[in-house]
């Protein structure tokens, strides 16, 4: 494995990082985040190159605003240091392939709604409309339209799926238990899994997001989490260790 690919795939995952959480913050608000400048939320001043290059700007600048001495959350320095990682992951994991564009995906994907759903509790169905085009585009050309069309029906199924769950959740807990984002967001899984590792996903998303509801529920009385950013770490964590569902049958002794 060439160590230069590696470090190439760090870089550009920072960099994508930093741009992210950019859309990930001003999209639900619906701000321009291609052409508008970066700038500080506390006094306005507009960033310039040095003071954008991931990771390394808000080390030197303490994490403050160079002019108004705000602090600045710490959200973009996980972004970019993650994406990174994942990036590097990735291309680790699958080299030059359909796979590795798939991945990249899903990282992408996973990082801005981290930051939206985190932040405003909101799936952006622009992102759902628009990885939802790119994953689809890539089955075309990776497996022809037989696979493209198998996966959209995946995607359908998942997507009735959560839906029955959704309902079977609110009649239990006399309340709304997932959002449509969530609902949504479920179609492109399907896009990218099987019926089986797609459910699986659920199931892991709901392990995962356990702890935290836990805590929240005892800590703040908050019965509302963000669920997206879980199913997404599930689906991350499928399609990175590239678990079939052979070897789940096989573990589950069927």
């Amino acid at each position: 494995m060439n160590v230069i690919y590696l470090i190439i795939f760090f870089i550009l995952g920072t960099l994508m990082g930093s741009f992210f959480t950019v859309v990930g913050l001003r999209l639900p608000k619906n701000e321009n985040f291609i052409m508008g400048r970066s700038h500080c939320d506390s006094c306005g001043h507009e960033l310039k190159l040095y003071e954008m290059i991931p990771i390394f700007s808000y080390l030197f600048q303490c994490g403050k605003c160079r002019y108004c001495k705000a602090k600045i959350g710490i959200m973009p320095l996980f972004m970019e240091f993650f994406c990174g990682i994942f990036f590097l992951t990735a291309f680790f994991c699958f080299g030059f392939s359909y796979r590795l564009l798939i991945a990249l995906g899903i990282v992408s994907l996973l990082m801005i709604i981290v930051v939206s759903d985190i932040t405003y509790l909101i799936i952006p169905d622009e992102v759902l409309v628009f990885f939802g085009c790119y994953f689809l585009i890539i089955q075309i050309f990776a497996s022809g339209w037989k696979g493209a069309i198998y996966h959209i029906i995946t995607g359908l199924f998942l997507f009735v799926l959560i839906y029955i769950i959704m309902i079977f959740g609110n009649k239990l807990f006399k309340k709304e238990s997932l959002g449509g984002g969530d609902i949504k967001l479920m179609f492109l899984f399907g896009l990218v899994l099987d019926p089986l590792l797609g459910s699986l996903s659920i199931f892991l998303g709901s392990l995962f997001a356990l702890p935290l509801s836990f805590y929240l529920l005892w800590k703040h009385n908050e019965r509302i989490i963000p669920f997206g950013p879980f199913l997404l770490i599930a689906l991350t964590f499928i399609y990175f260790t590239q678990i079939t569902s052979g070897m789940v049958i096989s573990l589950l002794g069927f």
